[in-house]
């Protein structure tokens, strides 16, 4: 049993799991198939018989954030997203500053839509262009061109969008620092609030890891990374994350939830979720259905799986995330959000201070610039004994 002290903050995700297409470096749950207005409106009642069954789990509990991601949420009607979003305020407490998130895809990308978020009430878009180059388009497998991500940002800005991200990697096939440049250039030229600049990887059950592309060499990779970060500052988008950058201190908070360890309700096909119950002292994560038909049958009936964090992993997972943001976090949030005293990792932190990784005292913990180079062998340190 964990002891907590204070209740965790609450955000809640909602995925929806279809794609125009799917692109060949994608392991999220997404499926090809543009969803007609009956797989909508059948896919937004199972999201709410979904939620509806885990109010008992987060009764009293305040939403800070809610995020709409995917594959393509944009590929659903304003009508059903606002539907979806009047039945979560109907049933949550929802904070009067509630930050709401959807995701974009710049090849059904039209403007009345947008139009259509901001009056339901959404407030903050992602729009996922990966990159300006047609040809790393083609490679990617994106559906989109160039113009037609300009056209989106375009249209984001007419229909109001302020705080607004764009997407993008580097590290793409064939990629110089010079190219990889260019194409940051072009996102910052667009003043987005908030820029999502990460690294191409390569993940399992992806067509690129049975067909992997030549991807520049781990040097290369780092002296892009220095040169964006460089460039990202000089027109004021300060980083905050390992691939996060804001300007104006446009962060995106629902993220940064997940990053200091905080609890979020996941629901639709394939989502997960983490949530603290202070009283029982345990936290549990709970996964929903991943195939869509399949979800939509078992939804406020069953979950795929849920689970009780072991004592041994909870510090593990912590460190996992909160170790991504630059600035660090203060110490006392560890006890916060695991319900453990630091002590005990007294010796794992004092190993990552003597290899230089991380700085750190009672106040607060802080990766050094060499502990965020070497992120994965800072986290090791922190995995738990078999």
């Amino acid at each position: 049993m964990f002891n907590f002290t204070q209740a965790i903050p609450l955000s809640l995700y909602v995925h929806i799991p279809w794609c125009v297409k799917k692109c060949p470096y994608c392991d999220f749950n997404s499926h090809e198939l543009i969803p007609d207005s009956e797989l909508q409106q059948h896919y937004i009642d199972a999201l709410i018989s979904d939620l509806e069954s885990k109010l008992p789990d987060i009764w009293g509990r305040q939403i800070g954030t809610v995020f709409i991601g995917g594959g393509t949420p944009s590929l659903f009607s304003v009508e059903m997203l606002d539907k979806l979003l009047c039945a979560i305020r109907a049933r949550l407490n929802i904070h009067p500053q509630i930050e709401i998130t959807i995701e974009a895809n710049p090849g059904t990308a039209e403007g009345d839509k947008f139009t259509g978020y901001r009056e339901i009430g959404i407030n903050r878009l992602s729009i996922g262009v990966q990159s300006f180059d047609t040809e790393q388009l083609i490679k990617l497998g994106r559906i989109h061109t160039s113009d037609e991500a300009i056209n989106a940002v375009a249209l984001a800005k007419s229909a109001g969008f302020d705080n607004l991200n764009i997407d993008l990697m580097f590290g793409l096939p064939g990629q110089t620092i010079q190219s990889a440049m260019d194409d940051l250039q072009y996102a910052i030229d667009l003043t987005p609030s908030h820029i999502s600049w990460y690294q191409l990887t390569i993940e399992p059950n992806t067509i690129f890891f049975s067909k992997p592309p030549v991807v520049p060499l781990d040097d290369e990779i780092w002296e892009i990374q220095l040169a964006g970060q460089s460039l990202l500052a000089q027109y004021g988008f300060k980083q905050y994350e390992v691939s996060a950058y804001a300007k104006d201190n446009n962060r995106c908070e629902h993220n940064l939830n997940y990053w200091e360890f905080g609890d979020y309700l996941g629901i639709g096909a394939g989502a997960h979720g983490k949530l603290t119950s202070v009283s029982a002292g345990q936290v549990v994560r709970h996964s929903q259905y991943k195939l869509p038909t399949r979800y939509m049958k078992k939804a406020g009936i069953d979950v795929a799986s849920q689970k009780i964090i072991k004592r041994k992993d909870i510090t593990f997972e912590f460190m996992l995330n909160s170790m991504r943001l630059l600035d660090g976090i203060p110490a006392s949030l560890f006890m916060e959000r695991t319900g453990l005293p630091l002590s005990v990792i007294d010796n794992e932190l004092s190993i990552a201070e003597e290899r230089q990784w991380l700085d750190w005292n009672m106040q607060y913990l802080k990766p050094t610039e060499l502990g965020q180079r070497y992120l994965n062998n800072l986290l090791e340190l922190f995995l738990p004994a078999d």
